[in-house]
């Protein structure tokens, strides 16, 4: 996995570049003392499957950090605070470490890290579509051009069709990540849609059209910006 490490003090960063070099399956790409200088990672050939991400930094936090990415990489925070813990995992990071980082519990994080990439590699060779398991255990296969927009309700999602509605215990996160982002557009701390099932955007809302009626589904602020530079748009 190619990786990369973003904190600001220079000791923590060698730290972590030690505890790096120890795991065959990390590849280190970069080491950045900040934010704005890690973007340049994301120029390079190959993507960034991981980042190790400190929380407070002068420029700008973690997770404003993780809100500035179109398609996060997978993140394991690295912090000194445990006040972060609990609002990191809506962002669905690997995992939460704490400063000084002990070599087992860095392993630990890794192991997790290398399960969720080799699950997601997995799902790379389906790229249309999505297999949804019931109660029952059966295997509901949903194309992408089937579903309309997926919403988060506490602690569960669903999966709006043209048919039918599907409730999954899980995270947003974890739908960004089984979904294809050149497709859908995360447009709401709550809520993603089909970008090719927008019927117009209006008034800071995304308007999809159903059978029973227009779904109306309010942008956030934060991904306001990154949904209109992704869509083919003329200005009259």
């Amino acid at each position: 996995m190619n990786c990369i490490i973003i904190d600001d003090d220079l000791l923590s960063r060698k730290v972590l570049e030690g505890l790096v070099e120890k795991v065959d399956s990390l590849n280190l790409v970069g080491s950045y003392e900040g934010p704005v200088e890690a973007f340049k990672a994301f120029d390079l050939p190959d993507p960034i499957d991981l980042i190790f991400l400190d929380m407070e930094m002068p420029e700008m936090n973690g997770l404003d950090f993780i809100n500035t990415l179109d398609e996060p990489p997978m993140i394991i925070i690295v912090s000194g605070q445990e006040k972060y813990a609990i609002e990191s995992y809506e962002y669905d990071v690997v995992d939460y470490l704490l400063k000084p980082v002990a070599l087992q519990r860095f392993f630990k994080a890794v192991n997790k890290a290398q399960a969720h990439y080799q699950e997601r590699d997995s799902v790379s060779k389906y790229p249309d579509e999505i297999f949804i398991k019931k109660k029952n255990a059966t295997l509901v296969r949903i194309r992408y051009d089937d579903i309309l927009w997926v919403e988060a309700l506490e602690n569960y999602v669903t999966v709006n069709t043209f048919n039918d509605k599907f409730t999954i215990h899980c995270t947003m996160k974890t739908i960004e990540n089984k979904l294809s982002m050149s497709k859908f557009k995360r447009v709401h701390r709550s809520y993603i849609v089909n970008i090719s099932q927008i019927d117009y955007i209006e008034e800071g809302n995304v308007v999809v059209r159903t059978e029973s009626g227009p779904k109306v589904i309010p942008i956030g602020k934060s991904y306001r910006d990154l949904l209109m530079d992704d869509l083919n748009m003329i200005s009259k």
